[in-house]
């Protein structure tokens, strides 16, 4: 049954985008994926898996959509103008030639991507058509109730169906303007996978793993951008620490306390090598940039001995290329790391009137911090109380509590 289940979680994404294409439907298409799914179900276990066994899901999931076409008057209409349409559009390439696509999942990328949807609903759809997550499992990764979730989607959906969105691959000379949603999108379920936004734990490593899953099949289905192996490296270099982020009780651990031991090597050999994929051959990218900072910090032994003026260059560039004052916060704290803290609190205080940072829990955090390593000591047991107040995870608010006490108490100071 392992191997079904690692069949059907390969297979579920490219099933789902080659229908969706072929019908211009994703609800059908959704239908009758489940339906080809819960068909091996009952076959495979007597029969044993097949050869190809994409090939035959492939097979069931489209005879069931042209039964249910056929008997649906509507739909029937539908297939009419879908067979004009793919006439006009003449023959599919044989494989192998240059419009043939190595895996039509790159369709539903795009598509769940497309800049005509809601942000906030870019994240949900690639991990629900993509991921193969279920709508309450969304829910729970995107911390809203499943019935928002679900209504979410259907928005999604429809959005996609009355807008009519195609189910294609960007042209060449739109992959710069498209890409970049594709990849925040992937980014976005990574992010709350590494750091969650609310509830009593620090990480989600499913949804994280779900992120790099995703971005590993992106990066075979496109090797030549160099912002693909980018983000893959960047977060194969973060995830890397995983193990060593929370103690046993699942409090967080900070960088600078972190047992180095027990980070992935591996992981982080790997991610070294897509850094240096990601930075050759022109200029480099926001994500290639960020995997490098995050190889820097890999690479070194200690915090003492991390090579903070080539990452506050690199976060030089980085600003140069986004002009995000999240970045610009990041910036900030790694200049402290350099020159000192009163350096990095007058970049901070440059910053307190963007927009964007108020309530932004990580610019509190830093500006607590650098208070407290300033001997601001009064300034920083109120940046920490505010930033409590911001904390979305129990393990967050347990260590900022922890600061404060240790600043609150006579002569108390925090390490």
């Amino acid at each position: 049954m392992e191997l079904v289940a690692a069949v059907f979680r390969e297979e579920r994404g490219r099933l789902l985008a080659a229908l969706a294409r072929r019908f211009g439907d994703l609800d059908l298409a959704e239908e009758v994926t489940s339906e080809a799914i819960e068909a091996a179900l009952v076959s495979w276990p007597v029969d044993g898996v097949p050869p190809r066994p994409g090939a035959w899901l492939m097979t069931t999931a489209r005879r069931r959509a042209i039964d249910r076409l056929r008997r649906d008057q509507a739909y029937a209409a539908r297939l009419a103008i879908l067979q004009v349409e793919a006439d006009r559009a003449g023959p599919v390439p044989p494989p192998g030639t240059d419009g043939d696509l190595p895996d039509e999942r790159l369709l539903l990328f795009f598509t769940c991507a497309h800049p005509a949807l809601a942000a906030e609903d870019r994240g949900a759809l690639t991990l629900r058509f993509l991921g193969g997550l279920t709508t309450a499992e969304v829910a729970r990764a995107f911390v809203v109730p499943t019935e928002t979730m679900a209504k979410r989607i259907t928005r999604a959906k429809k959005k996609i169906s009355q807008a009519r969105i195609p189910f294609r691959v960007p042209a060449a000379h739109e992959l710069p303007q498209r890409l970049p949603g594709v990849l925040q999108s992937v980014y976005s379920i990574f992010t709350e996978g590494y750091a969650a936004s609310a509830g009593p734990r620090l990480q989600r490593v499913d949804l994280a793993e779900e992120a790099i899953r995703l971005a590993r099949i992106l990066r075979r289905l496109l090797p030549g951008e160099r912002e693909v192996a980018g983000l893959l490296a960047l977060m194969v270099l973060v995830h890397a620490r995983r193990d060593a982020r929370t103690g046993p009780d699942g409090e967080l651990v900070l960088l600078a306390d972190q047992d180095r031991s027990r980070w992935d090597h591996a992981m982080i050999a790997e991610g070294v090598g897509l850094v240096r994929t990601a930075l050759s051959g022109g200029r480099p990218g926001p994500y290639g940039v960020q995997a490098a900072i995050a190889a820097l910090h890999d690479e070194a032994a200690d915090v003492a001995t991390t090579d903070w003026p080539q990452i506050a260059a690199l976060y030089d560039v980085l600003l140069a290329l986004t002009g995000s004052p999240i970045v610009a916060v990041n910036r900030a704290v790694a200049v402290a790391m350099r020159d000192g803290p009163q350096a990095g609190l007058a970049l901070l205080d440059e910053l307190s009137g963007e927009a964007r940072l108020r309530g932004y829990h990580p610019y509190a955090v830093a500006r607590a911090d650098l208070l407290h390593r300033a001997g601001r000591h009064a300034e920083a047991a109120v940046a920490y109380r505010g930033a409590i107040e911001l904390a979305g995870t129990t393990p967050e608010r347990d260590l900022l509590r922890r600061r404060l006490n240790a600043i609150e108490r006579p002569g108390g100071c925090v390490g």
